[in-house]
């Protein structure tokens, strides 16, 4: 791998890609630090310093943000909102007709539009984040995060406008990746924010001087299974074995070759996480806003429901990770179940010749495909949830003080394994285009 790295970095083109990419992720990780006009940030200490409640689950969207939460920057939503919209169309795909014949029969047409329809929906996605971050976290009781919004028209419209450029921007810069640099460039960006805090989680590791060796080798342990996991799950898959019939045109025999399609394991990737994180997240921003009733027995519930929601240290807190593991299994296999339907794989198959052996073209395909997935799904969704729960996992047995805080033990971690794989295929092509030996054996 040492030889390939310094192969890459001998082409000039290949180096001059790897360059520029390292550079917008520098420009990235400069604007994070740059905050919103208006942050109190007192207010916001006071937040991030108490660990139950809304504080916890701010800390939690601060881990996943690489920071950029902790001081209320301009890039502190990232590029989620993005995300976010992506999903929604995606799903819209499926429901209304008129997108679904966009992305079928316009070709490269079809995939700009999409693409500009996700853009067109970021911005109102964007502006709501924005808009719901801030009201979250100014109902902590630990004072308003940015004083007179809502109240002020101008200094609230100013932040809701910042806060959306700041998320354009996050976008912008990842697209320059993915045409000119390294690897998909929206993966790169949250890779960069999840990296940017490892420092920081391993400072904290050896803050105690007592329990700093043993909690650092606890660490680099559980960090390298959980790693080896997620690489062989990710790399896992199903090949379906497709034959081509033989066409004869004149005295020319066309076709006759056989292939295979590779289901993978997870297909869905780590988008069942956010859509849980997403979910979960809506009963105590509900419950938060009846936490201050006047009732003391009402308030005491309304607070309990937004501690157990928040994923901080509570008596019930492991009723979050029950309903987190089972919203992510649940989701993948739904998300699972979209993409399938949305390849349709069945008619591409029988369009272009090809069969599975032993398997009738047409209806019968179908049911078998779509069993073949619905099984490899479940170690699919089942690995994704043992993900998400890791860190609570890791808290129970105190190998490592607030593992809850460690998002690279967790999705964090899922991501940039991930991006990391992506990232060295990509660079493996190149080396072998150029007839160098790749990354991936």
């Amino acid at each position: 791998m040492i030889q390939a790295v310094r192969s890459a970095f001998q082409l000039p083109d290949l180096r001059k890609k790897i360059l520029f990419t390292l550079l917008i992720l520098l420009i990235y990780r400069l604007a994070a630090h740059v905050p919103v006009p208006g942050v109190d940030q007192a207010a916001l200490s006071r937040l991030f310093a108490n660990p139950t409640g809304v504080g916890a689950l701010a800390n939690i969207i601060n881990l996943l943000s690489g920071g950029a939460v902790s001081n209320f920057s301009v890039l502190a939503m990232g590029v989620y909102p993005y995300i976010t919209a992506q999903i929604i169309i995606q799903l819209l795909t499926g429901v209304i007709p008129a997108l679904e014949r966009i992305q079928r029969e316009e070709g490269s047409a079809g995939r700009k539009k999409m693409e500009t329809y996700t853009y067109l929906l970021t911005i109102p996605m964007a502006a709501l984040s924005a808009i719901g971050q801030i009201r979250l976290f100014s109902s902590s009781g630990q004072g308003e995060i940015i004083p007179g919004f809502g109240t002020n028209f101008l200094p609230t419209v100013s932040v809701i406008v910042t806060m959306t450029a700041g998320t354009m921007f996050a976008i912008w810069l990842g697209e320059l990746i993915t045409e000119q640099g390294v690897g998909q460039g929206l993966s790169i960006i949250i890779f960069g924010g999840i990296v940017a805090r490892l420092p920081q989680n391993i400072a904290t590791l050896l803050a105690d001087p007592t329990r700093a060796l043993p909690s650092l080798i606890a660490f680099a342990i559980i960090v390298a299974l959980i790693v080896l996991v997620i690489v062989v799950v990710q790399e896992g898959q199903r090949r379906i074995p497709v034959q081509y019939g033989k066409r004869m045109r004149g005295r020319k025999v066309y076709g006759g070759g056989s292939t295979h399609i590779p289901l993978k394991v997870n297909m869905a990737g780590m988008i069942p996480l956010i859509f849980a994180q997403s979910i979960l997240t809506l009963p105590a921003i509900v419950a938060q806003i009846f936490a201050g009733s006047p009732d003391p027995n009402v308030a005491a519930f309304f607070t309990a429901v937004v501690n157990i929601f928040s994923g901080g240290r509570h008596s019930l807190s492991f009723l979050y990770w029950i309903f987190y593991f089972l919203l992510v299994v649940g989701f993948t296999y739904f998300y699972t179940d979209v993409m399938v339907q949305q390849q349709n794989l069945p008619d591409t198959l029988q369009k272009q010749g090809g069969f599975i052996p032993g398997i009738r073209p047409g209806t019968r395909t179908e049911e078998y495909l779509n069993g073949v997935t619905r099984r490899i799904t479940l170690v699919g969704a089942l690995f994704l949830g043992g993900i998400a729960v890791a860190p609570f996992l890791i808290s129970i047995t105190g190998l490592i003080d607030n593992a809850v805080n460690f998002s690279i033990l967790s999705t964090g971690l899922l991501i940039v394994v991930g991006v990391v794989l992506d990232t060295m295929r990509q660079l493996e092509a190149q080396l072998t285009m150029r007839h160098y030996e790749g990354f991936i054996k």
